[in-house]
């Protein structure tokens, strides 16, 4: 397995990864970008973008802002609203398996900075049967919600006639640079089948024989082109036109208002995902026995080519967290009604034989691992850099445990 000589990153990595003659993966040579770029010259283009959006009657929302509790929605959120004066609305997707954390942080979006938001949530046992599905198709528990939460801000879009989407950050861009920041490319169906959802689309399924219903389905579904195109819908990412760095971004916004970061399984990260009970717990699990590399390597990339740690920490953290198995997966799966030895079982069955093979035992191993190609440095571990912890007397108790959000209309 060929792994980054700056970042650590396979040659296996979910998206897709190229690496030149020296050794260094496409995400870090397109990272470089971020130092040589005009970006006031960029930001001047994000800003005549949404001034042809802005809706001089007053009588509409300006844009539409899909946002949750646990990724940049506070930076986003308050950018677009305070900074560009636009007039967004929010729009969730209810996982179902949200953490107390992520519904106090979503209420502090709304309230805080003072934004309508529309939420949709799922039928518990739509989205059980989805997730039986997908774990089946694609080897995911988390499946349903990324369909999900992809597809219903474009369907907010074309039933109330608001154009522009804002994301965030390009996955793509961001980890594996598949594009340059210069393409400016924008949400796209096929990336989002290809990339988000692994190449399984909520159509695809509805004509197949399964056990999941089109009621299920339905929610799922991306417009059709017709109906995009009548509205002109379009979603930009503003890591295009504004140097992205999620780390400052959190904190600046920390300063500035009050919501909750907390110490995760599996990863040093404080800050993104601690809205959902699995997403560095169970599903991380899952995505370390399938690819052999986790979350970890990702935050580890990130950090290393922000030169806020050195490859050798970030080799240290990553075999520190990747470790970390002993999850506490019983709760969802019961809820799943699946048996936990059937359930890994159907997770073997979609691992990657580039990275793990089976011994004469019949027991999953590693063929590779960074550590092997790039020493760790263990007494650096700790003293890299901070990430910081702020937990809200309101849910102190249990701020993991499991809360619903409540049924939103859309």
């Amino acid at each position: 397995m060929q792994y980054c000589k700056r970042c650590a990153y396979p040659e296996n990595h979910a998206l897709g990864i190229t690496f030149n003659q020296g050794g260094v993966c496409s995400g870090c040579i397109v990272h470089e970008e971020k130092d040589v770029l005009p970006w006031q010259e960029r930001e001047q283009k994000l800003i005549k973008i949404l001034n042809t959006y802005r809706n001089k009657d007053k009588n509409n929302y300006d844009c539409i802002i899909p946002v949750s509790g646990g990724k940049d929605s506070f930076f986003i959120t308050d950018l677009i609203k305070n900074k560009y004066k636009m007039n967004p609305l929010l729009v969730s997707y209810n996982r179902l398996y949200n953490t107390k954390a992520g519904i106090y942080n979503l209420e502090q979006i709304r309230t805080q900075i003072g934004c309508d938001i529309v939420c949709r949530t799922p039928n518990p046992d739509s989205l059980r049967r989805l997730i039986h599905h997908s774990i089946e198709k694609v080897g995911s528990v988390h499946w349903p919600y990324l369909a999900g939460s992809t597809a219903f801000p474009v369907q907010v879009a074309v039933q109330k006639n608001i154009p522009l989407i804002i994301w965030g950050a390009h996955q793509g861009l961001e980890q594996v640079g598949m594009f340059s920041h210069l393409h400016e490319v924008e949400m796209t169906r096929r990336y989002r089948k290809e990339h988000d959802l692994m190449g399984l689309e909520a159509e695809e399924i509805a004509i197949e024989p399964s056990q999941v219903e089109e009621a299920d389905l339905k929610p799922l579904f991306y417009p059709e082109d017709s109906e995009i195109h009548r509205v002109g819908v379009r979603g930009i990412y503003l890591g295009n036109y504004i140097r992205w760095d999620t780390k400052s971004f959190h904190e600046a916004m920390h300063k500035k208002y009050e919501f909750c970061s907390l110490a995760q399984q599996r990863t040093f990260d404080s800050y993104n995902d601690i809205d959902c009970q699995i997403y560095n717990r169970l599903h991380d699990v899952i995505k370390f026995r399938k690819l052999g590399y986790s979350k970890i390597n990702d935050h580890v990339a990130r950090e290393v080519r922000y030169q806020r740690i050195s490859v050798s920490q970030g080799i240290a953290l990553i075999k520190h967290y990747q470790s970390q198995d002993n999850i506490d997966s019983l709760p969802f799966l019961e809820w799943l009604d699946i048996d936990p030895e059937v359930f890994w079982q159907k997770i073997d069955v979609h691992r990657d034989a580039r990275i793990w093979a089976k011994n004469n035992k019949h027991e999953w191993y590693l063929l590779d691992a960074p550590w092997n190609h790039i020493p760790p440095d263990q007494e650096a571990l700790h003293d890299a850099f901070v990430f910081h912890l702020h937990l809200p007397k309101e849910i102190a108790e249990d701020p993991y445990g499991p809360r619903l959000l409540m049924r939103g209309g859309d």
